[in-house]
């Protein structure tokens, strides 16, 4: 399968909403626009990966400084670690993380999607792929 990200981007409607784009020895590739502030979160057994794409992100921490990325810039949220990321303009992400990491690990609010809901379109472009 062959991705190319910037269609893959253009796919997205919502805000907050991560779509899989591919699976990796159990991890998740995920690529979301984030917009606003998101909501304060952890996930209590799984580090994870932002890279910046497209704009500029802000991960605020309650006990640590903020992490500021830019396009090209990485950072991983450590397991445990309450964090809120924060985009004043459209920002593009990619997410690297288990395939069971929830993302708004375990606070449930309007936006929140199930793994299930991130990779729904991965089974309608199989099912088209194949005919079907």
């Amino acid at each position: 399968m062959i991705s190319n990200i910037e269609q893959e981007f253009e796919a997205i409607a919502d805000t907050w909403s991560p779509r899989v784009v591919a699976d990796v020895n159990g991890q998740c590739v995920k690529l979301a626009k984030l917009k606003g502030e998101f909501v304060w979160h952890d996930h209590a057994d799984e580090d994870e990966l932002f890279f910046v794409v497209k704009g500029e992100l802000t991960i605020r921490y309650r006990d640590r400084e903020d992490a500021v990325l830019k396009a090209g810039d990485l950072h991983v949220v450590p397991k445990g670690v309450q964090h809120n990321p924060i985009a004043q303009d459209e920002c593009w992400v990619m997410l690297f993380e288990p395939a069971e990491t929830k993302h708004t690990g375990d606070v449930i609010v309007e936006g929140t999607k199930s793994a299930a809901q991130q990779r729904a379109h991965l089974q309608t472009e199989t099912l088209q792929s194949n005919g079907a």
